[in-house]
């Protein structure tokens, strides 16, 4: 591969539309072990959240996908390929890009924790709201000498 290709594979790679319209690949082989991505990916997107046995689970194969996307994107910058097989790398990069996005993307984890961070914000507001409106501020109280 000559390199002004090899920095086109690369570009292409890094663009941060790339995954637009990009299919997650049907199976991909992740350090020795072929995976069945796509089914993975669409099974945990299908449930409203994760349940806690699959929260590790996830975790694991989002980092086991992002150390292979380094190992192809390594392979791509470094090593002595065809164009056909950068090709190759550079597709299957952005799946593993499309299939990271989407378990990043997974909705709430932890309903009760979620649950009791918006009753929090939301007490907050409502007494800076109160201290404002009958002008208990915090600076104002200051400057009254209280």
């Amino acid at each position: 591969m000559q390199e002004f290709e090899r920095k086109q594979l690369l570009e292409r790679v890094e663009r941060e539309g790339a995954t637009v319209g990009a299919d997650i690949p049907e199976t991909i082989t992740v350090q020795g072990e072929e995976i069945d991505l796509r089914t993975f990916v669409f099974e945990i997107k299908r449930r409203e959240t994760v349940p806690p046995g699959e929260r590790d689970r996830v975790e694991q194969a989002k980092r086991n996908l992002r150390r292979e996307r380094v190992e192809r994107l390594e392979r791509i910058e470094e090593g002595d390929i065809s164009r056909t097989e950068g090709e190759e790398l550079a597709q299957s990069i952005i799946g593993i890009d499309r299939a990271l996005n989407a378990l990043e993307n997974l909705g709430p984890t932890d309903l009760e924790r979620e649950q009791q961070a918006k009753q929090a914000a939301d007490t907050k507001r409502w007494m800076s709201f109160l201290k404002q409106a009958l002008g208990h501020d915090d600076d104002q109280s200051a400057r009254r000498g209280r």
